[in-house]
Order: structure tokens, then C-alpha cells, then sequence
């Protein structure tokens, strides 16, 4: 019977029609069309929605929902999924699927989506009526950790807050997908659920200080800011507003206010939803400094924190701004849902300003990251994108892997209508060349793009339209065209236009059905340094990143298990001195490539050098690159003496190999990897680099699978009071055998491993506080074969 209704009630909802879905109530000059009002066609886009709605209907709802009726004393159907799902942050990936699936019907109109998405929300509200206190969600021990933060128990870290693994995040993801659930896929219950949930919020902090609240708010939130002050637009009312800005995070607020850059060393996602959410609050009161705030954030990390594929972060954190080493270093390049996220301020800012640079980072962050991140067979979603020359990417699989990156994933590829178009109240603004067509109701404006973009550079568009009317047009001049290289054709005439790159061509005409425009560029090959001027290059065509294959050997884990860190690509990776390099001078470096097939965009690169042997490679785009290890930025030398000085340089001190195990303290995951724990600790950051420190204890769990390790080095950072750290590794007490210097700050110190601890696969590493005084700021921890300091 309960089956029978489900299918009535969607049944319902098909008939209903695209007309019922909601609209948030406009506050921007400059609105976007609903996702139900444009239609993709063939192309790469189409296909990437394809293959994520594929991915989307392999999900099995019941194991997403198992945790939420954990947690609402009700008898799951099935067992929750495993990896991240059933470790702690259980339940973040069933608020995106709402999403998710939100998104993909008003893209698709596709009955067993919304089958999908109407199941869901019976269930959680059957969850939200068994607590009976409007709350929904699967943080494990949600009740007692719930009632503790109401009572003003508050114990908050950077990723935990009262040993929990960033629960407000994680509920985050449950209002986000009941708000979209509303509003893009017009589901009305979701209205009332979310309003509910929302009502809980509130009574959940109305009994505590501002200073309590923003101790809360160390831990990460994600946008909670934004859906309150979304649920204050949706209902009119101004308490939501109040509770949206409770939630807004002061001590991230505040230099951005002052126009000051404090964001070195900070984990980097956990900051951008925060401003998306000062951005909202900003549109909705009209408050000029956090506006002006959201600005000068999205400057900063574009201008100065930003890689070529649009992406920004290594190890997930940001970076100082001339120090790029670990970005180029590391194989936990730019995170997607970083991108993501960018994406998301990017266009809040486009729609106060209509200014056209937010639309070209768009664009080159869409096809180079977002774009770039889903496997084109199997469906799967990227975390890490290195850009470490000869590293690779790990996908995703449906059953086995849930990470955060996997539930934006699940969103990215079902939006990519989102921003091709806009509207004014007197123009259409056409932002991307991706073919697709428009059904702008309002008007009784249909428009059709046909292109082949980026493969050919060209678009043409087709208006249909009820009867004769006048707007204007607004044609993208990218900045990646050249002064003159672009050329706009109505009807086939020629329209004269001053305009230069990185403005929009207006067209102002009366428009009659069958009128034609087209657009016609040049497009050229370009270079693009790290934003550090360190060596390094990277190749672009248009605005297409190009990259080069390397080679497919030992990439282990490219289809993830369900381990914890089974994100991370942890094959080998590739000595510096067998990486190709440029090898000439900056300023010719972009005549190197030369275009060998138009139709595919293929290019050879000459003048790279392993060695003293040239090895010319194939260039394509970086998005069309799978199942390989490749090269996005090459290092460069002006000669060959200098090439061959760079190579005696590089030749490997032994360090590396002697590395058995590594975390990287005060860093999300890697402490989560290696089963963080511990009493009255908290982090900071000296220098950009992350530090654990304790007046208690805190803990870790070394991998030592094949039992090679037989030393432990500490990097700690110096500190002017008197520090005192008591080491015991597996429960021994041991003493450094060698201590010195690292850098002008950082200090180490090496253990032997008790003999005891020889033959065991986990070591684990406890570091405790005595003499009433806290642990050195340990900033990583290492496990090693032999005692190797550098």
C-alpha cells in the first residue's frame, strides 16, 4: 500500500509540471534562468549529465537513509553504506544526494530521479516525526551530542566539535538538500521540512552567548550562514536572518572586512561556504563590508591562490602566496570540492555586478577542474587533482567510496546549465559556449546554441520568439580573445562593435523569430607560470588547460576501495630528475607547441628534455585526459648547462624511500587517517604549516605493513614558554637518540622504535604533556626504515 501511494504521489508530481517548481525570491540585478528552462545538447557536457545520472540511480537511497533512521530510533531497511559513511560522518552524502537529485530532475525531467528524491523525503520525514523535534540528521549520538551543546558543553577543534567528526557540516549537507529539494525541484514538504529543522536550529543556540557560539564555529560548518538566510528569503521572516548571521564565523569575517589576507595555513574549504553564506546575508541586508568581504576573498584566492585548472589548496589547506612548493610537491593537489564552492561565489558575485571576470574563472575552472573530475565510462569523482608533474587521480566507485568530494561530484555534473545564460529586466546574457537551448517563459524567448566549442571557435544562435520584441543581447568577449579576434554576425551581417576582450558585446535589436548570431574567435595558445614565478608552466589553449600523458604504471587504487584514505593516489611517485623539462627561455616557451590536429585539439610539444634525450609529447585537453599519469605544469630552464646542473641538483638523498608512514599534524586527513585521539588539544599554524599541540595528550596510529620501521622523527615548531613532551610509542616511554635544527623554526627530533615494536603493522605514537605543560607544536610525524633527516 505504502508503495502504491509513493507512485501516486509521483504521478502527482509529473503532472504538476516544471511550472510548479519554486523560485528563491530574486535579490540580485542580474537573475538566473531555473535549471528547468534550459536543456543541454550533445556534446561533452550532456555527456558528463549522462554519466553522473547513471552514477546517481546506481545509489542505493536505503543505505543512505539507514544512519538517519539510526539515529531517529527507527528500523533501517539495510546497512548504511561504509568508508565515510559509517566512520563518523554518516549522512553528509544523503544530504547531497537530495541535492543531487534535485538538480538532475529540473535538468532532465527524468521520472526515476524524481522516484528517487520523493522516496527521500518521505523518509526523513518520517525520521523528523519519530524525534518530534524537527531535527533530521545521522550524526551518530546525534541526541547526546545535541542536548551537550544546548546545555553550553562546548568542546570545539578545527574537525571535531565534542568528539565528533564536524557534525554542523555534516547536518549542513541534510539542509542544503532539503532547500533545493524546494526550491529547484519544487517539492513543497521539503518547504515545511526544512522550516522545521531550521526552528531546531535556533532553540538549539537561543540559551548561548556569542562568545559560545563562535567557539562552536572553529568547528567546520559549511554554509549553514547561507541556508538560514536562504530559509529567511523563502519565509519573509527576519528571526532567520538573525540566526544566518549568528552562524557567520567572526574570526574569518573580520580581516576580510579589513581587506587583510589571513588565509595561509587555513584549511581551505572549510572557509569559502562561510563567505558564500556572508555573500547571501550581504545581498539580503545590503551590507556593504561583507559584500565588499566576499569580494576581496574570491580577489585573493583567484588572483593569488589559484593553479591553472582553476583549482587552489595542497593537502587541502591553503598555502603561502609565494611559496607554491607543496602544490607543485604534493599528490593532494586542488580538492573538487574547493572548485565547487568557488563556482558557487563566483556567480553570487556575478549576479550584484554582471562583471565578466567572475564568468571567465568560471569557465576555466568548468572545463579544467569540475569537468575534468568525473570518469567519462565509469562514473566516478576525483578529490585530489595533483598537479605534481607524472602523479595521477583516484575515481570513485558507487559502493565503496563517500567522500566529500563524491557528494559535490553528485551535484557538479547535474547543474551544468546553470550559468549559460542570464537575464536583466532588458537583456539576455549569453556567458558559455555550450550547446544547449534556452525556453526563457517570461518572454516567450526560445534561443538554441549550437557549437562545438572548444574543438571548433565558433557558436551560433537561434531565436524563436511568440511575437516581436526588443531586448539586448549581451555576446561574451572572453578574455582569452585577442583585441580584434572576434567577430558577431546577425543574420549573417557583420555588427560593428569597439569592444574589447573581457567585456560582453550588446546586441539591441527587435528580435524576430529565425534571427541568427553568430560568434566567431581566434583562438591561441598561451602560457600560464605558477602564481609563485617559481619555474614552472603550464599550457593553455584558449581557455583549455593542455596536458600530457605520461605513462599508466603502478597507479595504484585509480578505482577507490572503501578504506579511509582510499581518495589518496598512494602509488609511486615520479623522481624529479625523470620529469620532462622545458628547456629554453620563458619568453619563447609558447611557441614550442605546435597544433598536429584541429578536430581533436592535439598538439606536439618539443624542446622537453629527460636528461640529455629530447622527448617530445602529445598535448591534449586536460579534461579529455582518464586512466593516466600526466603533466600539467612543467619546470623550465633557459639551457641545456642549466639542465644538467638542475639534474645533479635532483638526485635523490635516499629520504623518500625511507618514509614508511607520514602524517602531516593539525591537517584533517591525515590525522583521520591515522585515527586521531586525544584530551585537551588543539591546533594552529606557524608559518602556513599546520601544528597539533596538547595540554593533555593526543595520539596516532602509524601504518608499518610490512613492518620495515625502525625510527620516528618529529618536526616540531620552536615557542618562547617552556615546553615538555613525554613520547611513548606503543606504550613505551622513549627518548630522542638525535635532535638538531630543520629551519629557522622548525626543529626535529628522532626515536628508535622499542624493539617490540618491530614486528607490529601499527605503531602507535602518543605524545603527552607533563610539569603542567603543554606538548611541543608538533607539525608531522614520521615513521621511517633508517634515521634520515633530510
Amino acid at each position: 500500500m505504502k508503495h502504491l501511494l509513493l507512485l501516486v504521489l509521483i504521478a502527482i508530481k509529473l503532472c504538476e509540471g516544471m511550472e510548479s517548481f519554486a523560485q528563491p525570491s530574486p535579490s540580485n540585478k542580474i537573475q538566473l534562468f531555473p535549471l528547468h528552462e534550459v536543456r543541454l545538447l550533445d556534446g561533452p557536457f550532456k555527456h558528463a549529465q549522462e554519466t553522473d545520472k547513471r552514477y546517481l540511480l546506481r545509489l542505493n537511497p536505503d543505505c543512505l537513509l539507514a544512519p538517519f533512521l539510526r539515529e531517529a530510533g527507527l528500523l533501517a531497511k539495510t546497512d548504511s553504506y561504509t568508508n565515510w559513511e559509517n566512520t563518523g560522518l554518516d549522512g553528509h552524502i544523503g544530504g547531497h544526494y537530495l541535492t543531487a537529485l534535485s538538480l538532475m530532475y529540473a535538468s532532465t525531467e527524468d521520472p526515476e530521479i524524481l522516484e528517487k528524491l520523493v522516496y527521500m523525503l518521505s523518509e526523513l520525514r518520517r525520521c523528523q516525526e519519530a524525534l518530534g523535534t524537527g531535527y533530521i540528521g545521522a550524526v551518530p549520538g546525534s541526541t547526546t551530542l545535541w542536548s551537550a551543546i544546548q546545555s553550553g558543553n562546548i568542546a570545539a577543534g578545527t574537525f571535531d566539535l565534542n568528539k565528533k567528526w564536524v557534525p554542523l557540516y555534516n547536518i549542513h549537507k541534510t539542509y542544503a538538500g532539503l532547500r533545493d529539494a524546494y526550491l529547484i525541484a519544487g517539492q513543497s514538504e521539503a518547504k515545511e521540512m526544512l522550516v522545521r529543522m531550521t526552528d531546531w536550529a535556533i532553540r538549539l543556540v537561543q540559551n548561548l552567548s556569542e562568545y559560545q557560539i563562535q567557539d562552536m564555529l572553529r568547528s567546520e560548518h559549511g554554509g549553514l550562514n547561507e541556508v538560514f538566510a536562504d530559509v529567511a528569503a523563502i519565509t519573509g521572516d527576519t528571526k532567520y536572518l538573525t540566526l544566518a548571521k549568528q552562524f557567520s564565523h567572526h574570526s574569518i569575517l573580520q580581516p576580510l572586512v579589513e581587506g587583510k589576507d589571513a588565509l595561509t595555513g587555513l584549511h581551505a574549504n572549510t572557509q569559502i561556504p562561510k563567505v558564500i553564506g556572508f555573500k547571501r546575508i550581504a545581498d539580503m541586508d545590503n551590507n556593504k563590508s561583507w559584500d565588499a568581504a566576499a569580494r576581496f576573498f574570491w580577489e585573493t584566492v583567484v588572483q593569488h591562490r589559484t593553479v591553472a585548472i582553476g583549482g587552489n589548496s595542497a593537502y587541502e589547506h591553503f598555502h603561502p602566496q609565494d611559496d607554491f612548493s607543496n602544490m607543485i610537491n604534493s599528490v593532494e593537489g586542488p580538492e573538487t570540492c574547493n572548485t565547487y564552492n568557488m563556482l558557487k561565489l563566483s556567480v553570487q558575485l556575478f549576479q550584484t555586478e554582471g562583471d565578466i571576470r567572475y564568468v571567465d574563472f568560471y569557465e576555466r575552472a568548468l572545463y579544467n577542474h569540475i569537468l575534468s573530475t568525473q570518469h567519462p565510462t565509469q562514473g566516478g569523482f576525483v578529490y585530489f587533482t595533483p598537479m605534481r608533474p607524472g602523479h595521477y587521480r583516484v575515481y570513485s566507485q558507487p559502493q565503496t567510496s563517500f567522500w566529500c568530494c563524491v557528494g559535490s561530484g553528485l551535484e557538479n555534473h547535474a547543474k551544468y546549465g546553470e550559468f549559460i545564460y542570464a537575464h536583466d529586466e532588458k537583456d539576455l546574457w549569453v556567458n558559455l559556449f555550450i550547446s544547449s537551448t534556452l525556453d526563457w517563459k517570461e518572454r516567450g524567448v526560445q534561443l538554441r546554441q549550437e557549437t562545438s566549442f572548444p574543438q571548433e571557435p565558433s557558436t551560433k544562435l537561434t531565436i524563436e520568439t511568440t511575437k516581436a520584441q526588443k531586448f539586448g543581447l549581451k555576446l561574451r568577449y572572453p578574455a582569452w580573445v585577442r583585441s580584434g579576434d572576434l567577430r558577431v554576425t546577425v543574420n549573417g551581417v557583420d555588427v560593428k562593435t569597439d569592444v574589447i576582450p573581457g567585456q560582453y558585446v550588446r546586441v539591441d535589436r527587435i528580435w524576430k523569430s529565425g534571427d541568427q548570431v553568430e560568434l566567431h574567435f581566434k583562438m591561441h595558445v598561451d602560457i600560464e607560470q605558477m602564481p609563485d614565478h617559481s619555474s614552472y608552466f603550464a599550457y593553455l589553449y584558449g581557455p583549455i588547460v593542455l596536458a600530457a600523458k605520461t605513462d599508466t604504471a603502478a597507479m595504484a587504487g585509480i578505482l577507490a576501495d572503501d578504506s579511509r584514505g582510499g581518495h589518496i593516489a598512494k602509488g609511486p611517485q615520479i623522481a624529479a630528475q625523470d620529469i620532462p623539462v622545458l628547456v629554453g627561455p620563458a619568453a619563447e616557451l609558447k611557441e614550442f607547441p605546435s597544433l598536429i590536429s584541429p578536430r581533436e585539439l592535439r598538439f606536439r610539444l618539443a624542446h622537453t628534455f629527460v636528461g640529455d634525450q629530447e622527448v617530445p609529447q602529445e598535448l591534449i585537453p586536460f579534461y579529455q585526459l582518464h586512466d593516466s599519469r600526466y603533466i600539467i605544469y612543467w619546470p623550465q630552464v633557459d639551457n641545456r648547462e642549466a639542465l644538467r646542473q638542475k639534474d645533479s641538483d635532483l638526485q635523490q638523498s635516499g629520504w623518500a624511500k625511507a618514509v614508511v608512514d607520514k602524517v602531516q599534524c593539525g591537517q584533517q586527513q591525515p590525522e583521520s587517517d591515522h585515527d586521531i585521539d586525544y584530551e585537551q588539544s588543539e591546533t594552529g599554524v606557524t608559518d602556513g604549516r599546520q601544528w597539533r599541540e596538547a595540554s593533555g595528550w593526543f595520539s596516532y596510529t602509524m601504518k608499518n605493513v610490512k613492518k620495515e620501521g625502525r625510527f620516528l622523527m618529529v618536526h616540531f615548531f620552536k615557542t618562547d614558554e617552556k615546553r615538555n613532551t613525554e613520547v611513548r610509542i606503543n606504550g613505551t616511554l622513549v627518548s630522542p637518540i638525535r635532535s638538531g635544527t630543520l629551519e629557522a623554526n622548525e626543529l626535529f627530533a628522532v626515536y628508535a622504535l622499542p624493539a617490540q615494536s618491530h614486528n607490529t603493522a601499527l605503531v602507535t605514537v602518543r605524545f603527552q604533556a607533563t610539569e603542567n605543560n603543554k606538548t611541543n607544536r608538533m607539525a608531522a610525524v614520521v615513521l621511517l626504515t633508517q634515521d634520515e633527516v633530510k
